[in-house]
């Protein structure tokens, strides 16, 4: 197997929460990732996925060291990134670029399009010459879509997918290896959710890029995953293979997100049985002893409230990994509702 191209050990980023106004004290700490490991692959698209306010997107910032990290480490290509310098680091987001989630404030309204994309080759004026810069901001919207002619429009001037195109093309302009997907396709409307994710295919596919892949739709995450990585409360549960997850959850948070994705088909969605968890998320300020989703959880006893569970190999295959002291498959068409979750087969349809 390939040497990993991104190693994340376990990376902490906690915040620190205050009190008074001119003599600030510390009363406590918000957990926002707590203990994050994996390997990135060349060449392979890792998803991320889980709740609003589970660490993703921290975890994305982390990556791409927009902020460091409070313990653990990542490595680059073999280099520990907090060890780089401001000049160094520089030199090193060349290869790791990011595409944010809102398309319409992560625009500048009062550049140009050409100057948006062309950005980057201000900042690394080695990339390619000055004099050529418009011919090759002209190619990028053309990979990506658009009409090199609209080199000069504004980002007001586009529609929503468009404008993520636009970001994907800066994105794209300094040929990255990596690139963290930030919740690129949530701020879009569903039909052109499909579109800028087959983009992504096909950039991957012409450039040989890896990406991390970060979202809250299992559907989207799905369609463009290799691996996927279930976040909850600022740590990973479950990650494996695509076949893996989907198909044999092993997880109970995994479980229960997965049985809430829409079926289309009504068949398939009468025979479906939906796990409703009991309970709102616990702060991660104040997250629970022991498994920090035992507060939701119908397997949780005794040794939940005590021990955290490991994230271990499940099974002989060696692809998936899951945090829980109870790991069972379970299919979540036609089979029983765990006690302690709410059936909604048999309430009335609207």
């Amino acid at each position: 197997m390939a040497e990993p191209i991104l190693q994340v050990k376990d990376v902490v980023k906690h915040y620190p929460l205050t009190r008074g106004i001119i003599f600030k004290k510390e009363i406590g700490q918000v957990r926002a990732v707590d203990g994050v490991s994996f390997d990135l692959f060349p060449g392979e698209t890792l998803g991320i996925v889980g709740e609003s306010g589970c660490g993703k997107s921290t975890l994305a910032r982390l990556i791409m060291r927009l902020e460091d990290p409070t313990a653990g480490q990542i490595w680059f290509e073999g280099e520990d990134m907090a060890s780089l310098g401001a000049k160094a680091m520089r030199a090193k987001r060349r290869d790791i670029q990011i595409v944010l989630q809102d398309p319409y404030t992560s625009l500048n309204p009062r550049m140009t399009v050409g100057d948006i994309i062309g950005e980057p080759f201000d900042i690394h004026p080695s990339v390619i010459p000055k004099g050529d810069r418009k011919r090759a901001v002209q190619d990028l919207l053309d990979v990506v879509g658009l009409n090199p002619e609209h080199i000069s429009r504004y980002p007001h001037q586009f529609s929503g997918g468009q404008r993520q195109r636009i970001g994907i093309a800066r994105g794209l302009a300094l040929r990255p290896k990596i690139i963290v997907c930030d919740e690129p396709v949530s701020a879009l409307d569903v039909s052109v959710q499909a579109q800028v994710i087959n983009l992504f295919e096909q950039l991957q596919d012409e450039f040989n890029l890896t990406y991390i892949f970060i979202a809250h739709d299992l559907s989207v995450v799905r369609h463009i995953s290799d691996r996927v990585g279930v976040m909850y409360l600022g740590k990973i549960v479950e990650v494996g293979d695509e076949a893996s997850i989907y198909e044999h959850p092993t997880h109970p948070y995994t479980q229960a997100l997965l049985s809430a994705v829409p079926v289309p088909d009504p068949v398939g969605r009468d025979d479906r049985r939906r796990i409703v968890l009991q309970g709102d998320v616990p702060s991660p300020a104040n997250p629970p002893s022991g498994c920090r989703f035992r507060t939701r959880c119908w397997k949780a006893q005794d040794i939940c409230t005590q021990q955290e569970p490991p994230l271990i190999q499940i099974g002989t295959a060696g692809g998936q990994y899951s945090a829980c002291h109870f790991p069972q498959e379970r299919d979540i068409v036609n089979n029983d509702v765990p006690t302690g979750a709410l059936d909604l087969s048999d309430m009335p349809k609207e």
